[in-house]
């Protein structure tokens, strides 16, 4: 059965389930080919996927890059696992809270056995749950401070 899918509007793609479309529409240059990603991910095996995924990562449309990673993290949720390459396109973009990775990697902490996890991920693991700790310490002091100070401001009144 031959499907026809709508690239100009996105329509119908996250059922993409065909790599061999996503790739022909790749050398068309169509628009909407990180939504198709997603739908690679949804439908595809991840190996089938990976590839595509990878490619999508690097599109020049920020918006479409960015479902790009949402079909990774969607990988992760779905599979438990990624590839290497995943995992490198995660690292090349970042881990950090403003990278456009961001919840493709708390999905991957989320969803992959941290056993399974390359070793640069599970130190950002690591690092992200004491960085988390640290800063509710700081958060929860700053506000004792701060009733404390207004505790003392309403008795001299």
């Amino acid at each position: 059965m031959t499907r026809s899918w709508d690239w100009a509007t996105g329509e119908g793609l996250l059922g993409l389930d065909d790599p061999e479309e996503w790739d022909a529409a790749f050398e068309r240059g169509e628009r909407s080919l990180g939504t198709a990603a997603i739908g690679l991910a949804f439908n595809c095996p991840l190996e089938d996927a990976s590839p595509r995924l990878v490619r999508a990562t690097q599109l020049p449309d920020i918006a479409q890059r960015g479902f790009a990673f949402t079909a990774v993290g969607t990988a992760a949720r779905l599979n438990g696992a990624l590839t290497p390459e995943l995992y490198e396109v995660l690292r090349a973009a970042g881990p950090s809270r403003r990278s456009i990775a961001v919840n493709a990697v708390d999905d991957t902490l989320t969803f992959v056995p941290f056993r399974d996890l390359p070793p640069w991920l599970k130190r950002w693991a690591v690092y992200g749950t004491v960085r988390d700790k640290a800063e509710g310490w700081w958060l929860r002091g700053e506000d004792a401070v701060g009733n404390a100070w207004r505790a003392l401001r309403r008795r001299r009144s």
